[in-house]
């Protein structure tokens, strides 16, 4: 497995981790916690040193199934968790209050059995707290040595430079892939200015873009994708133009569709570390497989000019989790 550093922070993770929320939250029925284990273990002996949880996955149980499979081997991962929803429930409100921000902390220490968290996250933006003040309460906790880096998910630029100007910013965590191009525009001429890291999270855009979901696919009851408006039937329908083209150039290069949006990701910057999920074993295997493909010049025009030509339909986040990101 390829290694890359999250912007200037000196933080070393393999070039592709593991996003654990699909353990035990938000996808339908999870697997058995046996079998999340075994999966976790494999990806570390496949290579993989990065790994995203969260107290509101599950919530409380991602971070503990987390702990338990990665003790063995706790010094030679990077194991990524995150504060800012009240009660550890993402519908019940945003909270990164600094006495919140610490007991958060301590849970997460004792659930993920470590002394030390390598990159803590405010999970969304806290509109009522200011970001200084979150800033400087993970920077305290830094000089702790309970937290190691910091870091921040779906933030605007102008969050991220006030934060940084408190406390270095060691990466950004927010959504991007080949069907949600935002950070482009913004968020990535700031990151690589102030020498920060950029972790995608849905780099497969859900799964949509493995080829494997058109509007005949049916999500388990529970599966957050129920609720988003780009998942709705008809935009599925409408988004397979964009699966057509990248199929065709996968298939040319010998990747599958999923290796080809990873790929993708990796070429972008070499500060960008995808955190794709899945709770299958020959998945991982598929899209750990991506670190080998290199796209020419010529793959990334062709690409471009697919992306061109399609209008992605339907918004990303239903209302109510939409107004929590780019603040």
């Amino acid at each position: 497995m390829q290694r890359r550093t999250l912007g200037r922070s000196g933080l070393e993770v393999s070039s592709l981790g593991l996003g654990c929320m699909g353990l035990s939250f938000a996808y339908g029925a999870p697997p058995d916690r046996d079998a999340a284990i075994r999966l976790v273990r494999a990806a570390f002996e496949r290579g993989v040193t990065f790994f995203d949880t969260a107290e509101v996955y599950g919530p409380f149980t991602n971070e503990d199934l987390l702990g338990e499979a990665l003790a063995p081997f706790r010094d030679r991962v990077v194991i990524a968790t995150k504060f800012g929803f009240k009660d550890a429930i993402a519908t019940a409100g945003l909270d990164s209050r600094p006495e919140h921000i610490r007991e958060v902390v301590e849970a997460s220490l004792r659930r993920l059995r470590t002394d030390r968290i390598d990159l803590l996250y405010q999970h969304r933006v806290d509109p009522e707290v200011p970001i200084e003040d979150v800033a400087g309460t993970v920077r305290d906790l830094i000089h702790a040595g309970k937290v190691a880096h910091f870091g921040l998910s779906e933030a605007g630029a102008g969050t991220i430079r006030r934060a940084h100007a408190v406390q270095p910013v060691t990466a950004l965590q927010s959504e991007y892939s080949l069907w949600w191009r935002e950070p482009e525009r913004e968020i990535l001429p700031v990151l690589e200015e102030l020498g920060i890291g950029f972790v995608p999270y849905s780099p497969l855009g859900r799964g949509f873009l493995t080829g494997r979901i058109d509007e005949t696919t049916r999500f388990a009851p529970g599966d957050f994708r129920n609720v988003v408006p780009r998942f709705a039937e008809d935009a599925r329908a409408a988004n397979k133009a964009l699966l057509a083209s990248l199929s065709g150039i996968a298939a040319r290069i010998g990747a599958t569709p999923a290796q080809l949006a990873l790929a993708w990701l990796l070429a972008r910057k070499p500060w960008i570390v995808p955190i794709p999920g899945t709770t299958r074993l020959e998945r991982l295997e598929e899209n750990l497989g991506a670190v080998k493909i290199e796209l020419s010049p010529g793959d990334l025009a062709e690409i471009n000019r697919a992306l061109d030509s399609v209008q992605i339909q339907g918004d990303r986040y239903p209302p109510q989790f939409a107004s929590r990101v780019g603040r």
